[in-house]
């Protein structure tokens, strides 16, 4: 999920001075005649998002006296370290936003309620079992828990340009016909002339693009035997990495430029018709949309198919502190923030797909306008990433995968070099977490 740090040092102070030194909503319970006062610690930093979230809170404060929520803003740069200090001190917010990668530590040391009792049936029915799936986990103890509620979701589609796309001639794929990996590249050779590219990969963080993808060839990149995980990586693995490095290297369908770059980077080339596609996160249509120059024409197109078309799926996430002195009604203002109606609402905010089977359904996400249909078509394919289960996956990804997949990338390593390592140097990572 993405990071924004304009909020950081606020946060710091916002947090410590909404949520005190009691755990959760204060020391005490409430007294008679008193409303219950739980904090809800918040991550939205879009506009959009930000609005929604503030008007769900105002309007469960209007309509339940007796139980009063304060909005606390946090920061997605820095709220796993400033959770830590909390949860050791006793003063976490009730009700926290974050999302599921991070829940699994947190669960492991004890932080986190096990919601797997509390959840009321028609939230638990609305919600698909694979997005539950990214919110379970080992408590340390060899027990499964569910320790959050995961609400909001991201895919990977293909942005497009439209005039170059019809240009072309392709067949325009649909979510219940999308293009396989060689149709893609086909038409991407197609689109490749008179200096513009068919394709953009930005592989400046390569590492869950990837591995994302992997998931359309049922690559997983990790496997478990007799308790210890080791990293895998053979054909099923080696499919999508070798494709991308053909376009890049073989058909010179995708343009070189982009790829030391970060997702958004290559908008101002896009806009120029330096190239006709760019594979990026769904809540990257956001900035399409406001910053496309006028009469720029553009299409989302559905997630590629390779054997499947499944991703890795990250949620955000709601859970309950441990500590909370009132996790009942943590967890009523939980299920009213995450119904469907509100779930669309959160969920247009943010430019990411809701987990609601209801919300999924609102007609203000599945217009055909800024790709929404498309969009929210593509969360069928998501499934748990199996890599996010690993004990050491963060510094795989940052010591061992990152450098080693921007240098196959850039062609200067072939893929078995880039097998070997990803391998030999991971299982060195990875052996040092199940000792």
């Amino acid at each position: 999920m993405r990071m924004k740090s304009a909020l950081a040092a606020a946060a710091i102070v916002a947090l410590a001075a909404a949520c005190g030194s009691g755990g959760g909503g204060g020391d005490e319970a409430a007294k008679p005649g008193e409303p219950v006062k739980l904090n809800f610690l918040s991550l939205a930093w879009q506009k959009e998002s930000l609005a929604a979230n503030k008007q769900l809170v105002e309007e469960w404060n209007k309509a339940n006296p007796g139980i009063q929520v304060t909005y606390v803003q946090g920061s997605w740069d820095n709220v796993n370290d400033q959770l830590v200090t909390q949860f050791a001190g006793g003063s976490a917010p009730d009700v926290i936003h974050n999302d599921s990668p991070a829940l699994a530590g947190f669960a492991a040391d004890g932080y986190l309620l096990d919601l797997s009792d509390k959840l009321p049936a028609d939230l638990k029915a609305d919600i698909p079992q694979p997005a539950w799936d990214t919110v379970t986990f080992d408590d340390g103890k060899g027990k499964q828990g569910v320790y959050g509620v995961p609400f909001l979701q991201e895919s990977q589609v293909i942005i497009a340009n439209k005039k170059l796309l019809d240009a072309a001639g392709v067949r325009v794929p649909t979510p219940g016909q999308p293009w396989t990996w060689d149709e893609f590249s086909e038409a991407a050779k197609k689109m490749t002339k008179d200096g513009t590219f068919g394709v953009a990969w930005p592989m400046k963080s390569p590492v869950n693009k990837t591995l994302n993808l992997a998931l359309n060839f049922g690559g997983t990149f990790f496997q478990t035997a007799e308790g210890k995980t080791t990293v895998k990586v053979g054909p099923e693995e080696k499919e999508v990495l070798q494709r991308i490095h053909d376009q890049l290297h073989k058909d010179k369908s995708a343009d070189p430029a982009a790829l030391g770059q970060g997702t958004a980077d290559p908008l101002p080339a896009f806009y120029k018709g330096k190239f006709a596609m760019l594979p990026a996160g769904v809540y990257l249509r956001q900035q399409v949309a406001e910053q496309a120059p006028d009469g720029f024409e553009w299409v989302t197109l559905p997630p590629l198919k390779g054997t499947t078309t499944q991703q890795g799926a990250v949620s955000q996430t709601l859970s309950i502190a441990q500590d909370s002195k009132h996790p009942d009604e943590a967890m009523k203002f939980i299920s009213f923030f995450l119904n469907g109606p509100n779930q669309a609402k959160l969920a247009k905010g943010d430019w990411l797909l809701p987990t609601s089977v209801k919300a999924a359904a609102d007609p203000s996400i599945t217009t055909k306008e800024d790709g929404w249909d498309v969009a929210t078509a593509s969360a069928k394919d998501l499934v748990v990433a199996p890599f996010l289960k690993v004990n050491g996956f963060d510094e795989w990804k940052s010591k061992v995968a990152t450098p080693v997949l921007q240098e196959y990338y850039a062609n200067k390593i072939t893929i078995d070099e880039a097998a070997k390592r990803l391998v030999e140097d991971g299982n060195q990572v990875l052996e040092r977490y199940q000792r």
